[in-house]
């Protein structure tokens, strides 16, 4: 599902006050790391991920790459910050969604 840009600017709303669950080190991004984000997107539905100082990997190629393998949406780059968007497949969890689809 491709987000509009109203539904983008929800998100990004939603994202302002979380924090970076996840953190990109020198290891990059990993089969690991992949599986966890996309466990955490099943039940929160919106996350960031930040990018240390220390590793190789670029913010959009991260981006990119987990777009690809979890089939989530990119909502925002800010420099080494990603905020990630999937709606969850559970309705327990389904919180952001609906209001997005509403949107």
């Amino acid at each position: 599902m491709e987000l509009r840009g109203k539904q983008k600017r929800f998100l990004r709303s939603q994202a302002h006050h979380l924090q970076p669950i996840f953190q990109i080190g020198k290891n990059g991004i990993n089969d690991a790391v992949i599986i966890q984000i996309a466990e955490a997107l099943e039940k929160r539905e919106l996350i960031k991920i930040n990018l240390l100082q220390n590793t190789d990997e670029i913010a959009e190629e991260v981006a990119h790459v987990l777009e690809d393998r979890i089939n989530c949406e990119i909502v925002q780059i800010i420099g080494r910050v990603l905020v990630l968007y999937k709606a969850s497949s559970k309705e327990k969890y389904q919180k952001i969604s609906k209001e997005v689809q509403g949107i």
